[in-house]
């Protein structure tokens, strides 16, 4: 079991004294009840600080998607403590999670999720209006190396600029957390390395907690540190004193 000290994050990332984004501790979620109960988190320990980039790894069925899916306010726990900048997050009702998930959070998927009838620039717009202090879908499509290509539609898209647009989409409302679930998991590994670069240059350029979902643990060298669950538990937590450029990732 991970220590204390073990999930704080290294200097190169940020110290230890700040406040953190998200607070963990005992956190579990089991499903069902009696026999047929099934234990997806066991009791996970740690702390997430704004401007990481965490990558989670395991086999399927460790807990990650479950994990992220709590991070994220999509789901409740079975308990323990679930703070969001000192929030009980866990405890919060459902309008209260709403308004958590729209403007604190961009979420990005293995499935795209795009709207076939609406330009790359249009589909980006719909989450710009509804977001409290948004940047313009323009401006969003750029940071994503799409400027090019906002306009458009998704079918006139590879796959990989498809993602890009889903993680512009994400991103278009400044969230302080972008919560990734396995978004290279549909690419080849070129397109998935251009989908990673855009994700890093997320990261780096708007300063926002970064969690990414995968099973490729090369892609792991890219992240600040890795978290390894395994039957619900966090059994390991590693600290990457360089995290490698993508383009350098031995795939």
């Amino acid at each position: 079991m991970p220590t204390a000290e073990s999930v704080t994050p290294t200097s190169d990332t940020v110290t230890a004294e700040l406040e953190p984004v998200f607070h963990v501790c005992g956190l579990a979620r089991i499903y069902g009840e009696g026999e047929a109960a099934v234990t997806a988190l066991a009791g996970v320990d740690f702390d997430l600080f704004a401007g990481e980039l965490i990558v989670l790894l395991g086999a399927s069925g460790s807990g990650k998607s479950t994990l992220l899916n709590q991070l994220g306010g999509l789901d409740s726990p079975t308990r323990g403590t679930l703070h969001y900048r000192g929030w009980d997050l866990g405890g919060a009702d459902e309008p209260g999670l709403t308004q958590f998930r729209r403007n604190a959070v961009g979420f990005v998927f293995q499935a795209y999720n795009l709207i076939p009838s609406l330009t790359a620039r249009e589909n980006v717009a719909l989450i710009a209006e509804i977001a409290r202090d948004p940047m313009t879908p323009e401006e969003a499509l750029h940071l994503v190396g799409l400027g090019e290509r906002m306009d458009h539609f998704p079918a006139q898209l590879s796959g990989g600029e498809q993602q890009r647009v889903a993680i512009a989409r994400a991103i278009a409302k400044r969230p302080e957390v972008l919560l990734c679930d396995e978004p290279t998991g549909a690419l080849d590994v070129r397109t998935g390395i251009t989908v990673l670069e855009a994700i890093e240059h997320i990261n780096r350029e708007l300063g926002t907690l970064s969690v990414i979902i995968t099973h490729n643990a090369i892609i792991a060298d890219m992240a600040g540190r890795v978290f390894t669950l395994s039957d619900g538990r966090l059994v390991n937590v590693r600290a990457n004193t360089h995290r490698a450029p993508v383009r350098t990732l031995a795939w």
